[in-house]
């Protein structure tokens, strides 16, 4: 039998993790000379089936990223305008990654090639598509994340720097201070500060659950600016740790919903697998408080959802549940369950909630008067 390293498996995105549709010609060709394809998180990839044209699928890629604006291509600069990736092993013909590179006696030695801009060069390119012209560039269109959220790219850290090492010490003292910038400047260093950082999450004390997966989730936003594919690895071993029925999920689903709200442009597709976790009710809880800080930036992500599901919750004997579904509902302006939020606003009971990783005492009567003024708010851009 061979080693789960050599299992054929299907593709994936590097940037937010997610599995990637067979690459396609398209209906207009437009000279390409590579299969084509686009992921939810808005990467543009190409497929080159030999494994030895790779530069011309490159400019391929990046031209196309760009719709076809071959100019505004050769401008952009990596790491500052855009990032890339590489599949390795790919076998066109099935859509698989061979890691063998033979499959039934034949060779596998194909490449697939992403690129993914930058929400801000994203935004420019739009500008320069037709407004009949097909969008390779996902989800652009949809984004309600307002252009002054977009993250700023990390620098490059100095390579005639002394690097330093991380313990688990070392890491749990950053987390505790809440350090993100020590914590960011240390991953550079040393890869291993996401796996100490997760290994925090195992912690029986709520506050610092809620604490850490907080820390987590800023760590992985401003990582995934430069190298998301690491945190898209961390995604994965989060939602697996969840499912494993023999394992623990202490702080797993908070640090999925922490990372999600940090990166919703990156990995906001996780949202619906998030999701799934509402049905057991040791993660309820957590699954309310991360679909509520996705809500804070991307309520559009929440309503892809079935979140109308979400309204009984309402009426739970958990007051924090009650809480938690109040301030979800708020943050995606749920008109259609505005009687059921207003009835609540003689519910004085007392809970705690965490904002930023810190507790806040309220009660389910302020959360549900502040949800029933943020419904009512005059809403942005005339919506």
């Amino acid at each position: 039998m061979g080693s789960k390293a050599e299992a054929i498996v299907k593709p994936w995105c590097p940037f937010c993790g997610m599995d990637i549709g067979r690459p396609t010609e398209g209906i207009q060709r437009k000279m390409r000379e590579f299969p084509m394809g686009t992921c939810e998180c808005g990467a543009v990839y190409v497929s080159d089936t030999t494994g030895h044209n790779i530069g011309a699928a490159m400019v391929e890629c990046l031209v196309s990223a760009c719709n076809d604006q071959g100019d505004l291509a050769w401008e952009l600069v990596p790491e500052d305008d855009y990032l890339t990736g590489i599949i390795e092993d790919y076998d066109e013909v099935t859509h698989q990654v061979v890691p063998k590179r033979n499959l039934d006696g034949r060779a596998v030695r194909g490449v697939l090639f992403f690129v993914r801009l930058h929400k801000e060069m994203a935004e420019l390119v739009k500008r320069f598509t037709p407004e009949a012209a097909p969008r390779p560039v996902g989800q652009a269109e949809n984004d309600e994340t307002p252009a002054a959220g977009a993250p700023v790219v990390e620098t490059a850290p100095d390579p005639k720097r002394v690097r330093q090492r991380a313990d688990k010490q070392a890491v749990k003292e950053l987390a505790r201070r809440g350090d993100i910038d020590g914590l960011v400047a240390l991953y550079y260093d040393d890869r291993k500060v996401l796996r100490y950082l997760q290994r925090l999450l195992y912690e029986p004390d709520t506050g610092m659950r809620y604490r850490t997966a907080w820390v987590l989730g800023q760590v992985c936003g401003r990582v995934a600016t430069c190298e998301p594919g690491p945190v898209a690895d961390l995604l994965h071993r989060l939602f697996e740790a969840c499912s494993d029925s023999a394992a623990s999920s202490w702080g797993m689903v908070e640090a999925i919903g922490a990372i999600i709200a940090a990166r919703p442009d990156i990995y906001g597709a996780f949202t619906r697998h998030l999701f799934n976790f509402m049905g057991d009710p040791g993660t309820r809880e957590a699954v309310l408080w991360g679909l509520g800080e996705i809500a804070a930036t991307r309520p559009d992500l929440i309503r892809k959802i079935p979140f109308y599901a979400l309204f009984p919750v309402l009426n739970h004997a958990n007051p924090v549940f009650r809480g938690l579904t109040l301030r979800l509902l708020g943050r995606i302006r749920a008109k259609e369950a505005g009687f059921q939020i207003m009835g609540l606003q003689h519910d004085a009971t007392p809970i705690t909630m965490y904002e930023q990783g810190q507790p806040v005492e309220t009660t389910v009567a302020e959360l549900s008067v502040q949800a029933t003024r943020t419904i009512h708010e005059e809403e942005p851009h005339g919506e």
